[in-house]
């Protein structure tokens, strides 16, 4: 099977050409539902001026309407930045839509400039975090209950509440998750995590549940061509303005833990010898990945590529998978 990312970033695009990225994404999922599709995960950053999708929860919404069995991954909705009641509301109505297909993973963030924005304090959020956490959960949990004046109504499609989790790559990203109930995907740092997640777990009295953690050898971000050359010349740029993006907020944020989709690369030729999280592969690259990892992790529309380009590699990927669960 394969994973879809998609973050919408798109550096110079117009109106016309960002609203077609929109209405792609919506119609990728809908073609993917039938064609071997496990997941689509969608991002949320801000003040990006490459036009990175900023409200998860809503393009999250329209693809839940679009289709009827995708599970559809909220990666990651930046917790601080939410009134946690509302957010409470906005999780329900989804839990609703999708009919219990929507998973939200909660984090951070990690660029000040984000928090500035918001008149937040940088240094403080871990505990604003801790802050609003503590409402989400509740008015979850008390959501639509008669034993008590829920704070949000009404309760959720989802029983006890709709599939949470946190993300981040540090032990104290593991332990909240662990502390709080939580399922927990990290972007790196290390198997040793999911130690001290279960840890957390269970001294606050859970029983650990899932827990995600990619290795290096993961490739996050595949094209599946068997002519690789004209793969690269035609999706390589986009793919180094998805690295470069993200090796740039990593040093303004000073980030030090690894993240296995960073990139040092400042060219598309570094970036292919590299041959990390970004890559084009053949078809039978594909179907070994899939085979031994269970999983190719695909981003159609990675950097602002064009939609037009971006359909044949993902009906190649398709068909890999489709080739590699055969019998």
């Amino acid at each position: 099977m394969y994973l879809m990312r998609f973050d919408l970033r798109a550096p110079g695009a117009t109106a016309r050409e960002r609203a077609d990225r929109y209405r792609a994404l919506i119609d990728m999922a809908a073609w993917a539902e039938e064609h071997g599709c496990a997941s689509v995960a969608i991002s949320e950053h801000h003040a990006s001026d490459d036009g990175y999708l900023p409200s998860p929860l809503m393009v999250a919404a329209g693809v839940a309407a679009a289709t009827s069995t995708l599970s559809i991954t909220v990666a990651a909705a930046i917790l601080p930045f939410y009134d946690p009641l509302r957010l409470a509301e906005d999780i329900i109505a989804l839990d609703h839509l999708s009919e219990g297909r929507a998973f939200v993973i909660l984090g951070l963030g990690y660029r000040p400039v984000e928090y500035e924005l918001r008149g937040l304090d940088f240094a403080r959020r871990g505990a604003i975090a801790d802050e609003k956490l503590e409402v989400l959960l509740g008015a979850l949990r008390d959501a639509g209950t008669a034993a008590v004046t829920p704070r949000v109504t009404p309760a959720p499609f989802s029983s006890p509440i709709p599939m949470l989790a946190w993300g981040g790559q540090s032990p104290v990203a593991a332990r909240r998750a662990g502390r709080n109930g939580l399922a927990f995907l990290a972007q790196g740092g290390g198997q040793e995590l999911q130690v001290v997640y279960e840890e957390a777990a269970r001294a606050a009295g859970h029983e650990p549940g899932f827990c995600y953690i990619p290795t290096d050898e993961t490739p996050l971000i595949a094209f599946v061509d068997d002519d690789v050359d004209r793969g690269w010349d035609e999706v390589g740029p986009s793919m180094l303005v998805d690295a470069r993006s993200y090796h740039a907020w990593n040093d303004e944020a000073s980030m030090t833990a690894t993240t296995v989709s960073l990139s040092n690369a400042t060219t598309v030729e570094e970036l292919r010898a590299a041959d990390h999280a970004h890559r084009v592969i053949t078809t039978a690259e594909a179907v070994e990945i899939i085979r031994t990892k269970g999983m190719l992790g695909l981003h159609p529309l990675c950097g602002g590529l064009d939609p037009e380009v971006a359909w044949p590699y993902l009906r190649r990927a398709a068909a890999a998978v489709e080739q590699a669960t055969a019998g």
